[in-house]
């Protein structure tokens, strides 16, 4: 949980980067992309992680300055720039209508008890776990996973190093 906006900020920062890279590495071929028949393609689950930067923060109380993401768009590099300019808004409406003490405020979120900080929490942790499916579906697709808490394993050998086994 947050207790500070500078804190979420410096570690959104990161997080949106992270997301950037492995949304800038899906190509439209991949869109359709998918672990089994039912599950979600790639493209809807990038296009979920941008619709909940609306939808969570909106769902705290929020007033996020960007339109709702509605239907998802036809190319990745939309998808992509779209994921841009909601993790922005999201970013400058925290900024502007809430600051330290209002992290510490509870409100109601999906029928629970939240601290604001939570709800900034949970939005990192949400997006994390998607952009790790993402990363399954681009190798799956055979693109190149770009590395986020680290070197992937493409990016090894870029450091005169082997990939671990």
């Amino acid at each position: 949980m947050f207790r500070r906006i500078e804190d979420f900020r410096e570690e959104w920062g990161y997080e949106r980067e992270a997301t950037g890279k492995v949304l800038s590495s899906i190509t439209d071929a991949a869109l359709g992309q998918r672990a089994s028949a039912s599950g979600r393609t790639l493209g809807q689950i990038a296009w979920h992680i941008v619709g909940t930067l609306y939808e969570m923060p909106v769902e705290a109380g929020l007033v996020v300055e960007a339109a709702a993401a509605g239907p998802m768009p036809a190319t990745a590099a939309e998808v992509a720039a779209a994921y841009r300019r909601a993790a922005e808004a999201m970013e400058a409406a925290v900024v502007r209508q809430w600051d330290d003490a209002a992290l510490e405020e509870e409100i109601t979120v999906y029928g629970e008890h939240w601290q604001r900080g939570k709800v900034l929490s949970a939005l990192i942790r949400h997006e994390a776990h998607h952009r790790g499916q993402m990363t399954v579906l681009l190798r799956q697709a055979g693109l190149v996973v770009p590395g986020v808490y680290g070197p992937a394993k493409e990016e090894w050998a870029a450091l005169g190093m082997s990939a671990p086994e």
